[in-house]
């Protein structure tokens, strides 16, 4: 039986995708009673609380014969109780890979990467190799924060799979304390660049709200009204460009939730381009036009990704106390898109003036 102190019931803050990890399987034995699953937990694991277990439960990360159970569950002879947590088990091991990186800062205690889309940024069942975590193992192998036995690069955030742009990793503990509890605190600045369908109504806004697993389908979130069914989020968007069915918005985070930015624009009905969690990747507005679909099919195959890119990033560096700020610029696939969409409404107004004349 593994140890498990409160820690490891401790979810993460931060804006991922994140995929749920399974630490523990436990097999109900066939001569257990009805208890309580809460209190049948504290019983199996060391230095897990009541309150961090039923935490636990309430984000659904213990699950039981393949579904998520809250803390009043009875456990029955030969239920199988997975403990699932967004983080990998602590003792997986990461393979270091020569992959390359797009470093853009880099000093004795930090760096800034510029990850591409497509790109995992920790190892799960699914994706054990090829992953941002297995490239920084190898580039950061030499690293006194390596040597000390971090077998983890210090990444305090994350970012989707599909999503691209900025992350800070920390190569001192010290360092990684510090940015932890700026990200805790909402001190730092980041900000999204987003294509999403339709014309909004107002040139900026905010949106709120209490972001949970969807009941239908674990890997996909929406939003609550009910505190108890999730975690409170804020979003602030100004449009930046207008071109008739799509809309290019900047994003800023308040909170940073699971898929934040492409629940609270589904949530607005203004899902992202080419999201296909979230329903962006089909035509949402527009026209019935053959060429018009074609058009939108030519711009799915050269981003067949949401488009969502992590621009900047502004902290304070954990350890001479200065404001940094760093920018990536948006990506191939997310600016060749956008320059279709610019053409596309450019031949649109002249269409309308010739019309007009």
């Amino acid at each position: 039986m593994v140890d498990y102190t409160e820690e490891d019931f401790d979810e993460s803050d931060e804006s991922a995708e994140q995929e749920l990890y399974e630490h523990h399987r436990i097999i109900v034995d066939k001569g257990q009673s009805m208890l309580r699953i809460d209190k049948f937990l504290m019983h199996r694991m060391q230095n897990a609380s009541r309150t961090k277990i039923q935490n636990a439960a309430d984000a659904d990360c213990i699950v039981v014969n393949g579904k998520p159970v809250k803390s009043s569950y009875k456990v029955k002879p030969g239920d199988q109780i997975s403990i699932v947590l967004p983080h990998p088990p602590k003792d997986t091991e990461i393979v270091p890979e020569p992959i390359p990186l797009e470093i853009v800062y880099e000093d004795e205690f930090l760096l800034l990467v510029n990850k591409p889309a497509g790109m995992v940024v920790h190892p799960g069942y699914n994706n054990v190799t090829g992953t941002l975590v297995n490239a920084l193992a190898w580039y950061l192998k030499d690293s006194d924060f390596s040597k000390q036995g971090n077998i983890r690069p210090g990444l305090v955030h994350r970012i989707d799979k599909n999503t691209s742009g900025l992350l800070v990793v920390a190569k001192t503990e010290l360092a990684m304390t510090h940015l932890a509890k700026q990200f805790y605190d909402h001190s730092i600045d980041r900000s999204y660049m987003a294509l999403s369908w339709g014309d909004f109504e107002d040139d900026q806004g905010t949106v709120t709200g209490y972001i949970g697993r969807s009941t239908r389908d674990r890997k996909v979130f929406t939003m609550y009204d009910e505190e108890e069914k999730g975690k409170w989020s804020v979003t602030h968007y100004n449009v930046l460009e207008r071109m008739h069915y799509v809309t290019l918005i900047e994003c800023k985070l308040e909170t940073g939730r699971t898929h934040q930015i492409r629940v609270h624009m589904k949530h607005l009905g203004h899902p992202l381009f080419a999201d296909d969690t979230y329903g962006g990747d089909r035509i949402v507005k527009g026209t019935t036009f053959t060429k018009y679909r074609q058009f939108i099919d030519n711009c799915f195959a050269l981003m067949p990704r949401q488009a969502l890119h992590a621009q900047s990033l502004g902290f304070t560096h954990p350890i001479t106390g200065k404001r940094l700020f760093f920018t990536a610029p948006l990506p191939p696939d997310f600016g060749g898109v956008l320059d279709k969409w610019r053409a596309y409404h450019r031949n649109v107004v002249l269409k309308q003036a010739e019309e007009d004349s």
